[in-house]
């Protein structure tokens, strides 16, 4: 998966399609129908992060697309630069299935949630966010995980409604560091 998303920033630089990996005799967990995200960073900061969580097709081809929309896609930075691109670092997480939790309130859900190791998906008529279980580190606290989580999907910190929808789930990262 590492040289998948590698192969497509590299052909993502020199303006070359990536080949589509499902060609490339892909077995395994590589052929599964698996959500993924694909993380950049240089020197430990962000520089992209894109992924699906949910996708008809293989974990092979949605880390390719994954890895191109990290480096060339993300809104919050400019396209990845060559100089950049022999900086950065590439992380794959392969998704869990996601598991509903069901929650009564704000600190029922604080309590259920195990920090470091869940990532978490909100719902909420049009909001919707996703953190990935390595964004605890950033962010120690339940309490500040889920203030994040919301502030991300363009609600109040403190915002609850009696429809608001989580999903936990776990990842499998692989990281070229």
């Amino acid at each position: 998966m590492l040289d998948i998303a590698r192969r497509s920033i590299v052909a993502g630089l020199a303006g070359a399609s990536m080949p589509d990996p499902s060609t490339e005799g892909m077995q395994g967990a590589l052929a599964s129908q698996r959500g993924s995200f694909v993380t950049l960073t240089i020197n430990g900061e962000l520089r992209g992060c894109m992924g699906v969580i949910e996708s008809p097709r293989s974990l092979a081809q949605n880390t390719a697309d994954c890895a191109l929309s990290a480096a060339f896609r993300d809104p919050r930075f400019a396209p990845l630069s060559a100089a950049e691109a022999e900086q950065v670092n590439v992380e794959v997480s392969v998704l869990s299935e996601m598991e509903p939790i069901v929650v009564r309130d704000r600190e029922d859900l604080l309590q259920q949630l195990q920090p470091g190791v869940d990532g978490l998906l909100m719902e909420d008529g049009r909001y919707r966010s996703i953190f990935l279980p390595q964004v605890w580190e950033k962010l120690g606290s339940a309490q500040q995980f889920l203030e994040h989580l919301l502030s991300k999907a363009g609600l109040p910190g403190d915002y609850w409604s009696d429809t608001i929808r989580f999903s936990r789930f776990h990842v499998t990262p692989f990281s070229e560091e």
